[in-house]
């Protein structure tokens, strides 16, 4: 498969505040904090038109009481990535159901995804426990692209050529991004926390 790439639409912005008011309700018991993560939260970067959405929950424990409230609304729950991610919820959302398809709610360990499904997502759902190492990862990389364009221009770059390959599945494609990543993650890490309280959620 071909990773599909848009170039960067303002409509996601109103996607994701779509989903967010549906997760704030659907989650509301457990007061989350939502924030628009990942490549469509950073303007004029290059995405596939996946919303990422990262959900901070007060305690880990808390992580399971997501499933419930998310698969009887639709929402597919992998829980096939919990023994690679203990410490993260991972939900997918459909703008579409396809027809030739028999969706489980959840996924497990040997279960295979098809990659068809890719074509009818909305929204990639990241649920953490809030202020944890991985929220503040999530949440300094995409700080650190939108203020140093240097580095966005850099990770366009990557996702370009990436996306003319072919791979197995996404997960394949975002291995190959890893890399330039964890490499951007540490010093955003850094500068995240010298800079945090100057900096707002707006661009």
């Amino acid at each position: 498969m071909k990773v599909q790439l848009e170039i960067y639409n303002p409509k996601w912005q109103n996607w994701y505040h779509n989903i967010q008011k549906e997760l704030s309700e659907q989650l509301q018991i457990l007061n989350p904090i939502i924030e628009h993560i990942g490549s469509t939260a950073v303007l004029g970067l290059s995405a596939k038109p996946i919303i990422d959405i990262l959900v901070g929950v007060p305690k880990q424990f808390e992580l399971d009481e997501c499933i419930e409230p998310l698969t009887n609304k639709g929402y597919l729950f992998y829980k096939k990535y919990n023994s690679i991610m203990p410490y993260r919820r991972f939900f997918v959302m459909l703008q579409t159901k396809p027809e030739n398809i028999i969706l489980p709610s959840v996924y497990y360990e040997n279960d295979v995804i098809p990659n068809e499904l890719n074509k009818h997502k909305l929204a990639h759902i990241h649920i953490l426990e809030h202020n944890s190492y991985h929220w503040l990862r999530h949440i300094a990389f995409r700080e650190y692209i939108r203020k140093h364009c240097e580095v966005k221009n850099e990770y366009q770059k990557i996702k370009m050529q990436l996306s003319t390959k072919e791979w197995k599945d996404g997960n394949e494609y975002n291995a190959a991004k890893n890399d330039f990543i964890k490499m951007v993650e540490e010093k955003a890490i850094v500068w995240f926390k010298k800079n945090s309280e100057d900096i707002g959620s707006e661009w």
